[in-house]
């Protein structure tokens, strides 16, 4: 099996912060993000990583950043290592996980945008009908294509603590109404623009989430985006008949971790070695489908 980068120390710049994925440090120029290999689920870390996942979603992002900039900018100055500053270039291990970004505002909103009724918006819907507020047709089934995709923001959390879908009149009394409204506009278009691009490529965007900061007064898209970490994608025909999708993300570990009895709290159970491998495999087959080529791990 390919070996793991599940933690990094670049010791001539500042660290500041550890997401439960990425390593964040601080330049003079701008922020150092570096995707690890370390999988999260149910908000909780877990001691094994996934080969080369951290390369895919780096990848990844950069490759929707460039696609999406004519619908919102965004914070990605370079993926190239090649093109950042000294103390980066060089270090192989940082080689293709890797953005030089810049610093922004971050909003405190995680702007979710749903096609499909699944995972909590699901069951929020067998309760009320309603996801976040939004009524939705009766008699829906699960994985039901709704009649429009849906802005369905939640609360950012800190790590360790777990996301809390809120409604979207109460993400206007956290962030105001026009930043609200503004979120909601650019993540529905983003959303419909990878939707139609994806099915060209026989791959469903059930869902997904995205984050913005503010740079200079305006609203740009940061942190990562269209990734598997960050989405569910689903192959095209493999569910609308009522059947499991075919999934490339990290539903197939939260598919394995509802078998055991766990309560989703820290600690987490051990990840045996085919759930890696497979999860690996997922992460690299949905890269190769979306930008058309392999990557190296």
């Amino acid at each position: 099996m390919v070996e793991t980068l599940n933690s990094v120390e670049i010791p001539s710049l500042e660290h500041v912060a550890s997401g439960k994925v990425r390593e964040i440090y601080s330049h003079p120029e701008g922020l150092v993000l570096v995707a690890t290999d370390r999988l999260s689920a149910f908000d909780v870390v877990f001691n094994e990583g996934i080969p080369g996942k951290g390369k895919v979603l780096n990848q990844l992002a950069a490759f929707w950043f460039e696609r999406t900039s004519e619908i919102v900018p965004n914070h990605l100055i370079t993926a190239d290592l090649s093109r950042m500053p000294a103390p980066l270039r060089g270090r192989t291990e940082l080689e293709g996980r890797t953005s030089f970004c810049r610093r922004t505002e971050v909003v405190p909103i995680e702007c979710v945008v749903r096609g499909y009724l699944e995972g909590s918006g699901w069951k929020e819907y067998q309760a009320s009908g309603k996801v976040c507020g939004i009524e939705l047709p009766p008699g829906l089934q699960r994985r039901a294509r709704l009649p429009e995709p849906i802005f369905t923001p939640a609360t950012k959390a800190e790590q360790g603590e777990h996301d809390e879908n809120i409604t979207f009149d109460q993400c206007c009394e956290r962030i105001g109404r026009p930043t609200s409204e503004c979120l909601r506009e650019l993540s529905l278009a983003l959303y419909r623009f990878a939707h139609e691009t994806l099915e060209q490529r026989d791959t469903v965007l059930a869902d997904t989430k995205f984050e913005f900061g503010w740079v200079d007064g305006e609203l740009i898209l940061i942190d990562e985006v269209l990734t598997p970490d960050s989405s569910r994608f689903w192959v095209k025909g493999s569910f609308e008949g009522g059947g499991e999708p075919i999934s490339y993300d990290k539903q197939y570990v939260r598919d394995y971790l509802e078998t055991l009895d766990w309560n989703k709290e820290p600690p987490p159970p051990p990840l045996p070695t085919d759930v890696i491998t497979n999860t690996s495999q997922r992460y690299r087959e949905i890269f190769e489908k979306i930008t058309g080529r392999p990557i190296e791990i």
